[in-house]
């Protein structure tokens, strides 16, 4: 496995090499120590074709190898019926996305997720919808001691293009140590933008959709 200090770019670069290579999300993720989410991000570009079982492999089992093909059948059927966003999808989902996720008080919009295609979603929807001061946003990372702080904030200005001059101080928490390794290890992305005007605006768009 690369060392914990090799920079989120190296790693993103390293992830899609790797894929071009034929190998899986949950290999690259293993190999590079990062999530699967975050690994499906990197690579979602990269053309990927299976590799062919080997001669002496294990068979998989035939249960195992029915759950895959139906997680993928369901899968490409969901990319189907989704399909591509109109502005109204998006404006829809977004209201949805930040309705049950989202910071009802204090003066600013503020979303918080783990997975960045959640962040990168609703950065979508706002940047969209409304007219974004860009040098208003903010992101603060959280992310437990020990973890790669460098990468994670090169990862998060990659998934949001907010750049690293506008991350504010990160938070970092004490790991659990009843757990045997970190779920999240590119850690929790906040972000805020400071404007009264679109808080209440999307407050408005939630209420709507709720009603």
């Amino acid at each position: 496995m690369e060392p914990s200090g090799v920079a989120g770019a190296d790693r993103r670069a390293r992830a899609r090499g790797l894929r071009a290579e034929a190998w899986t999300l949950a290999e690259i993720a293993a190999e590079l120590r990062v999530a699967r989410s975050t690994v499906s991000v990197w690579v979602r570009d990269v053309p990927f074709t299976p590799r062919p079982r080997r001669v002496g492999d294990r068979r998989p089992h035939p249960q195992h190898l029915a759950r895959l093909a139906e997680v993928e059948r369901l899968r490409a059927e969901g990319l189907t019926q989704i399909g591509a966003l109109s502005e109204r999808d998006l404006l829809i989902a977004g209201t949805a996305l930040y309705a049950g996720g989202g910071a009802k008080t204090g003066g600013a919009v503020a979303f918080a997720n783990t997975d960045p295609r959640m962040i990168e979603l609703f950065l979508r929807f706002l940047r969209a919808t409304f007219a974004v001061d860009e040098q208003r946003l903010r992101l603060r990372l959280y992310l437990h001691e020990g973890l790669d702080l460098d990468s994670a904030q090169v990862f998060w200005s990659e998934v949001t293009a907010i750049p690293l001059g506008q991350f504010l101080k990160p938070y970092r928490a004490v790991p659990d140590p009843s757990r045997r390794a970190a779920r999240h290890v590119m850690g929790c992305a906040s972000i805020r933008y400071s404007c009264s005007m679109t808080l209440r605006a999307i407050l408005g768009l939630c209420d709507a959709l709720l009603d």
